[in-house]
């Protein structure tokens, strides 16, 4: 099926940056949207910021439902995210840093929001980019040349009803996995009760009852020393209670390095710094690849006794945990870090070991739940993106429901 190819200027009312306009403290004056407003592809108006403007001010940045915001100045992975709007209110203000693509009455918004994040047209911001040491934006102009396969009206709401059925699949399983995690922390609540409310008389210190190190450094001299290549965990490995493992590094480190730093199953790796919200997040080794050792940018905490790996790791997500480190962290604008003696300095609550294998043995009920919900949710995921990939390029099938 041949559509016609239209520049996305040729669809537009308009698409224009955002106001430039000095932000306050606290919920007053008029929202402000920003890139955080559109940070999971939905506009999240606990997310803006926000002004002392006047009401009758700024009126031609007031945003309309149907409008699409796009990140245009960002890290060069963000670049190009986009939200649609779908509120029926007049006092949301288009901030800096993201474009307001208004939509004219040839395309239909939603079609439109979904082409706008398709792979297919993604592969055309890197076209039109300009990168930075710390950034990647496109222009307007640039970003408006771009094409867009164009159907009749009625077809385009048709693969819109198709692709909103299939990202509300998906959207569904995503919640189902949230509120699993959800779960597992309020089970650990009221199992253990809020440590920051405990009295931490009796608390030990980590550094007291594990093993604490960071690992191998890179760019070292070898020295003519006898190495091997070996896979290790980096700071992208490690997220918040699990670990992303979709792509290990390898390196080539001293045998005497790979003795200290191997991972046996049961260690728990943390790393050392990122943004504020993510300080000290850590994940158990359960022994997925032989032989692999950790950076120096991520700790590894080995206990003998007293506590079990899967207790720790669910200690590191609660704000008991949270709270400690970022109090003590040498804090920048936009990141945080500790180092090896505040971790170690971190108050271990007092658990029996009775009542830390009760709360494992009920996470291993609840993870066989999330495996379940996980793979739901991506034979979703991949049956919107085959969607998302066939139906701007003419070969959905709109005769039969998806």
């Amino acid at each position: 099926m041949s559509w016609p190819i239209l520049k996305l200027e040729d669809v537009s009312h308009h698409i224009r940056n955002g106001a430039s306009i000095k932000q306050v403290e606290g919920a007053s004056g008029l929202p402000i949207t920003r890139i955080e407003t559109i940070a999971n592809r939905e506009v999240n108006l606990d997310k803006c910021g926000y002004s002392d403007i006047k009401p009758d001010e700024y009126l031609k940045y007031r945003l309309k439902c149907g409008d699409i915001l796009i990140s245009h100045i960002n890290s060069e992975k963000h670049l190009g995210k986009c939200a649609i709007f779908e509120f029926e209110r007049d006092d949301i203000i288009h901030g800096m840093n993201l474009l307001c693509f208004r939509p004219n009455d040839r395309v239909f918004p939603k079609y439109l929001f979904f082409y706008l994040s398709s792979e297919l047209f993604l592969s055309f911001i890197p076209t039109i980019t300009k990168k930075s040491v710390n950034q990647a934006s496109f222009t307007v102009t640039h970003f408006k040349g771009l094409p867009i396969p164009l159907p009749p009206l009625p077809i385009q709401k048709q693969i819109a009803a198709v692709l909103e059925k299939s990202d509300t699949l998906r959207q569904q399983c995503q919640q189902i996995e949230q509120e699993l995690n959800a779960l597992a922390q309020s089970v650990f609540l009221e199992m253990f009760g809020d440590f920051r409310k405990s009295d931490q008389s009796d608390f030990v210190k980590l550094g007291e009852c594990a093993d604490v190190c960071s690992g191998v450094t890179k760019g070292q001299k070898l020295n003519g020393k006898v190495t091997s290549i070996v896979p290790y965990m980096r700071v992208a490995n490690v997220q918040d209670g699990y670990l992303d493992l979709n792509e290990v590094k390898e390196i080539e480190a001293k045998q005497s390095d790979i003795e200290k730093y191997v991972l046996k199953p049961g260690d728990i790796l943390m790393t050392e710094g990122g943004d504020h919200d993510k300080l000290g997040r850590g994940a158990v080794w359960q022994g997925e690849i032989d032989n692999c050792i950790h950076q120096n940018h991520v700790f590894r905490v080995r206990f003998v006794n007293s506590y079990l790996p899967k207790f720790f790791e669910y200690l590191l997500q609660t704000l008991y945990a949270k709270q400690y480190f970022l109090k003590c962290a040498k804090k920048t604008t936009n990141l945080a870090s500790i180092n090896i003696t505040q971790l170690k300095s971190l108050p271990m609550p007092n658990a029996s070991l009775q009542a830390q294998q009760k709360f494992v043995d009920y996470i291993a009920k609840l993870d066989a739940l999330k495996a379940v919900a996980k793979k739901t949710t991506q034979y979703h995921e991949n049956t919107f993106n085959s969607l998302m990939q066939r139906a701007f390029k003419g070969e959905l099938d709109l005769t039969t429901k998806a």
